[in-house]
C-alpha cells in the first residue's frame, strides 16, 4: 500500500505518536508524510525518516494533488489547524480513499462536525470518550459503522527492571501544560490543602513569564508547595521519582491520548484525576488510579494517598501492567494496518468537505465552535494564536470572509 498522510505539522502528541507508529511498523517505507508547514522542531520528523518513511512540506500545492491521485489511501491527521481546513474545504480535491484521525476529542470545542465523519471513507477517533460524548449523535448507522476508535498515547517501555529503585512514596508531579487552558487552577486549592506540611508538588513543564499561572502561585497560601521545574529533557527519569501523578485538568480540555497521563501511569505512577471524559476512558477508580468528582474529593483522595503508600504503590503497578498491554504502538499498527486494509476495498472517490466546513476561515472557526455562540465557551478564544483560535486563522487568512485562493491545480 501506498499511504500518504497529511498533516499540518508533526509536533507534539501527533508527532510523537507517529514517530512510534513508524519505529513500530517493518513496512514504514510504505508511508509518506506531507507536512502543511515547516516544523518547529524535527525530532519526530528525523524519528520518522529512520523508520524509512517519507517526509516532505506542502510547498507545490499541485504536486500535492498528485500525491493525493497517486497514493492508495489518504489519512488526514484532523485537528482544527487553519491549514487543514483550508487544504479539505478549498480547491476540489482529487478522487482518493480517505482516513481521518481525529486528534481532539470533540467533546468541547473545538468540535467534530458530523459532516466531516459521514464524509470520510473511515473516521478515527483517538479515544472511546469520543463517541460516548455525542459525536455519533444524528448520523445515519453506515457512517457510525465506519467510525473507529483507535488510541495514539503510548507508555514507555519497560529498560528498568527496578522502576521503584528512586521513587518517593509520598512524591508528587504533574508534566504537562502548565497553562489554565489545560491544567485546572483548582491545583492551586488541593495543593494549599495537603495535610501534610512538607508536601510539595513538583510542576514540570514551560510556563510563559506573563502566565497568570505565576500569579495564581503567588495567591497561594502555601506558594512554596507549587515548585515549578520547568521543562524536562528527560520526562521518564522526573516520573521515575514520584508516586502521586496529580493530573487535575480543566473540563472543558479537548486531549485525548493524554500522553503524559499515559506514560506516568506505564512507569507506575498512581494518578489522581477529575472525573473528565477523556481521564475516565483511561484511569480505571479505585484500581489503575483515582478519580476524583469535585475539588473537595480531589483534595480528600490526595491525603488519602499520602497517608496510604503501600495502596499508592499497588495502584501504579497495575496502572503499569495495564498501559503496558493495552496502550502500545504495536496494538495501534495492527488495529490501521486492519483499516487500511479494509478501506481499499472501497473505489477511489471524490470527497466535498466544504459542505460541512462552510465557504470561508471564519465559517470553518464557527463550524468548529458548533456553529453558534450557544455551545461556544468562549475560552478558546483566549487561547494564544497557536491554539485554533480566530486569530490563529487570521495568521494565515488575513480577511477572515473571504474565500482564500489556494494554489492547486484544477
Amino acid at each position: 500500500m501506498k499511504i500518504l498522510h497529511i498533516t499540518p505539522h508533526l509536533g507534539g502528541g501527533v508527532g510523537k505518536a507517529h514517530a512510534a507508529l513508524c519505529e513500530a511498523d517493518k513496512q514504514a517505507d510504505e508511508r509518506h508524510y506531507v507536512l502543511l508547514e515547516a516544523p518547529r522542531d524535527t525530532r519526530h520528523v528525523d524519528a520518522i525518516r529512520r523508520s524509512g518513511a517519507a517526509v516532505s512540506i506542502a510547498q507545490d500545492m499541485g504536486l500535492v494533488r498528485d500525491l493525493m491521485s497517486s497514493a492508495d489511501l489518504v489519512q488526514f491527521e484532523w485537528w482544527n489547524h487553519p491549514l487543514m481546513c483550508g487544504l479539505l474545504a478549498g480547491s476540489p480535491l482529487p478522487a482518493m480513499r480517505t482516513v481521518l484521525w481525529s486528534h481532539v476529542s470533540g467533546i468541547n470545542a473545538p468540535f467534530i462536525p458530523t459532516g466531516l465523519i459521514e464524509t470520510a471513507d473511515q473516521f478515527v477517533f483517538t479515544s472511546e470518550c469520543s463517541r460516548l460524548a455525542g459525536n455519533l449523535a444524528g448520523l445515519k448507522t453506515e457512517a457510525v459503522a465506519r467510525t473507529e476508535v483507535i488510541n495514539s498515547g503510548f507508555g514507555y517501555a519497560s529498560t528498568d527492571g527496578n522502576q521503584q529503585r528512586k521513587r518517593n512514596g509520598r512524591g508528587i508531579s504533574y508534566l504537562g501544560t502548565v497553562e489554565f487552558t489545560k491544567m485546572n487552577p483548582a491545583m492551586m486549592d488541593v495543593i494549599d490543602r495537603i495535610v501534610h506540611s512538607d508536601a510539595a508538588v513538583d510542576v514540570w513543564g514551560g510556563v510563559d513569564a506573563l502566565s497568570p499561572v505565576h500569579n495564581a502561585i503567588a495567591e497561594m497560601t502555601h506558594p512554596e508547595r507549587f515548585r515549578l521545574r520547568g521543562h524536562s529533557d528527560d520526562p521518564r527519569d522526573a516520573l521515575l521519582e514520584t508516586s502521586i501523578f496529580l493530573y487535575l485538568l480543566q473540563p472543558f480540555h479537548f486531549g485525548t491520548a493524554e500522553n503524559a497521563l499515559v506514560e506516568a501511569m506505564s512507569l507506575g505512577c498512581a494518578p489522581l484525576v477529575l472525573a473528565n471524559p477523556c481521564e475516565l476512558a483511561i484511569v480505571r477508580d479505585g484500581k489503575t488510579g483515582l478519580v476524583a468528582q469535585s475539588v473537595d474529593h480531589a483534595v480528600e483522595l490526595l491525603n488519602w494517598m499520602l497517608e496510604h503508600p503501600h495502596d499508592v504503590s499497588r495502584m501504579g503497578e497495575a496502572a503499569c501492567k495495564e498501559v503496558s498491554e493495552i496502550k502500545t504502538p504495536e496494538r495501534s499498527l495492527a488495529a490501521f494496518r486492519t483499516l487500511w486494509r479494509s478501506t481499499m476495498a472501497r473505489p477511489k472517490r471524490t470527497h466535498n468537505f466544504a459542505t460541512t466546513l462552510g465557504q470561508t476561515p471564519r465559517d470553518w472557526h464557527a463550524a468548529l465552535q458548533g456553529g453558534s455562540c450557544a455551545r461556544y465557551t468562549g475560552l478558546q478564544e483566549a487561547q494564544s494564536a497557536s491554539k485554533g483560535s480566530l486569530a490563529h486563522f487570521e495568521t494565515y487568512y488575513p480577511d477572515l470572509d473571504q474565500a482564500p485562493t489556494i494554489q492547486c491545480d484544477p
